[in-house]
């Protein structure tokens, strides 16, 4: 079930001083592909990436000097407060993507679920999304706000996104991009990022080893085992922001769901509790958690649907 898909709230003119941001970029390079669960069995040495650069500034060990203009933003926390009604917004995570040449779409998606206790650092991701599709967890999930904010308006790099639930057609936030921020959520709305120019090359591949940084000369260069693949000014790359927080409707929500962690034994109980329901006769533990039959067994009873109209993502097209 689709529980916040509301639709996003667009916000304009986002910051005064965009140099800030163009000194942050440079100072956290270089960037590295995004490696994602989406392609996880591809060869290392080969040219199997898309050029989608990714970094965190913010996370639960580290925190970029200057990412607090994003981490800390009073109108991404009102804003917050305001869509999900909530008086409580916990600001945790910032990164960034930077992408070029992609000619396919990125996935269709959900961002990935967490629940107190169980998160991707302690549980694996393909148990996550089930979790979340199952609606079996909804009590202890973490809800949180995400805003996305773009540097420029490039070639393409729109935003396709399904605020009226996967079987309905999704909107677009594309054109007259530049210094604005979506904030909604991510976690039970679908999204897809368009087709990223430059086009008429097709996608251009690296390996996981290239890293892309800023040149003397005011480019943005993509180095690959000392090789150059690509050149151009940073205006010319879709850089896009992303902002998380946690968010609880009151200090008393808040404080009421931190208690209620889940074991793995918790999570193992309840699904095996809904299977036994169901007459299936698998039984989940931890012993089996990363067997790819119970894997796919379970992924299939408590499946994610597929919006409508998306397109097809570029990771689909490199493992074809």
């Amino acid at each position: 079930m689709l529980r916040y898909a509301d639709l996003p709230i667009l916000l304009e003119n986002v910051f005064p001083d965009i140099q800030k941001v163009h000194e942050l970029l440079e100072s956290e390079a270089p960037y590295t592909p995004l490696g994602g669960w989406y392609n996880p069995e591809a060869d290392t040495h080969k040219r199997n990436r898309p050029m989608w650069f990714q970094n965190d500034w913010v996370h639960d060990v580290y925190q970029a000097e200057g990412s607090e203009l994003f981490l800390h933003n009073p109108v991404y926390i009102e804003t917050a407060k305001s869509f999900y009604d909530a008086e409580i917004i916990e600001p945790h995570s910032v990164y960034v993507n930077v992408m070029a040449a992609i000619e396919d779409g990125g996935p269709a998606h959900t961002d990935n679920p967490r629940f107190h206790g169980r998160e991707r650092a302690n549980t694996p991701m393909w148990l996550l999304r089930a979790m979340l599709w199952s609606d079996l967890f909804d009590d202890y999930e973490i809800v949180q706000a995400t805003a996305i904010w773009w540097l420029d308006d490039v070639e393409g790099g729109g935003l396709y996104f399904w605020p009226d639930g996967p079987e309905k057609p999704p909107h677009h936030h594309v054109g007259s991009m530049a210094n604005t921020a979506l904030i909604g959520d991510n976690h039970g709305m679908f999204h897809q990022v368009g087709p990223v120019g430059p086009f008429g090359k097709g996608t251009i591949l690296v390996t996981p080893a290239a890293e892309l940084s800023p040149s003397d000369n005011g480019e943005w260069v993509v180095m690959d085992h000392n090789e150059e693949i690509y050149r151009a000014p940073l205006r010319n790359y879709r850089v896009s922001v992303l902002w998380k927080a946690n968010v609880f409707k009151s200090l008393d929500e808040r404080e009421e769901k931190s208690a209620q962690s889940l074991s793995m034994q918790d999570v193992t109980n309840i699904f095996n509790e809904d299977l036994e329901e169901r007459n299936v006769r698998i039984r989940l533990s931890s012993d089996n958690i990363e067997d790819s039959e119970i894997i796919a067994i379970l992924t299939g009873i408590y499946n994610e649907p597929k919006p409508i109209n998306a397109l097809r993502s570029v990771f689909e097209t490199i493992r074809a």
